[in-house]
């Protein structure tokens, strides 16, 4: 049965943003209906999901968070990742998790492919009877 994903992308780092979404979209089968909204950054990926629940079956959020020298990385990395899992359990649908948390802009390059492994949990639950 066609289903209706929602990938949502935090386009603060274009370079990783793209290599998630294209490792996200080898995974999720043609036949779906795949929109993607671009925002800013991490913390603005809940808020976007949350508006657009009723229109999907389910969502990827894909970002990248790089540790700096405030604990900037800390309150956004903690804020999205329970906003997140809160919408997931609220509304019954699957939220794949593919905001990467990196100390350093080389771990994010490597990491590029776990919107692949945010993708295929969302199918996993998606398949569920």
């Amino acid at each position: 049965m066609k289903k209706k994903y929602l990938i949502v992308v935090a386009d603060y780092y274009k370079d990783i943003a793209n290599g998630l979404i294209r490792s996200a979209l080898k995974k999720i089968p043609r036949k779906n209906i795949i929109k993607i909204i671009r925002v800013p950054g991490a913390f603005e990926i809940p808020v976007t999901i949350s508006k657009n629940l009723r229109k999907y079956d389910g969502f990827l959020a894909l970002g990248c968070v790089i540790k700096g020298q405030t604990p900037h990385f800390d309150f956004i990395s903690k804020a999205s990742t329970d906003a997140i899992m809160k919408l997931s359990v609220d509304s019954k649908k699957p939220i794949g998790n593919g905001i990467i948390t990196c100390l350093n802009m080389a771990q994010a390059k490597v990491r590029k492919r776990k919107g692949a492994e945010a993708a295929e949990a969302v199918i996993s639950v998606l398949s569920q009877k």
